[in-house]
């Protein structure tokens, strides 16, 4: 799996979302609305998610292990990092 683009959209706003990023995997595949948030412990990312009918989010999209999570992380808070801040 080749990540092949981020796109970062920082956000400007009270709360702990800072941004909403689309990953291209390949030059095949998208994933839209992977959130970048900000924890106790320093940024993470959020897959993108729905609520079930049991008030539950579950994951739409997600890494199959963990490896490949803390790879994508790594790649999206890097791109998050070298974004431009929000100019409104």
């Amino acid at each position: 799996m080749n990540i092949t683009d981020v796109r970062v959209r920082k956000i400007d706003k009270e709360g702990k979302m800072r941004a909403v990023v689309s990953v291209t995997i390949d030059d095949e595949f998208v994933v839209h609305d992977i959130k970048v948030i900000e924890g106790e412990k320093g940024l993470f990312i959020a897959m993108p998610s729905r609520k079930s009918a049991d008030g539950e989010y579950r994951d739409i999209a997600h890494p199959i292990n963990t490896a490949t999570r803390d790879r994508l992380q790594a790649i999206v808070l890097e791109a998050y990092e070298k974004a431009e801040d929000v100019t409104e």
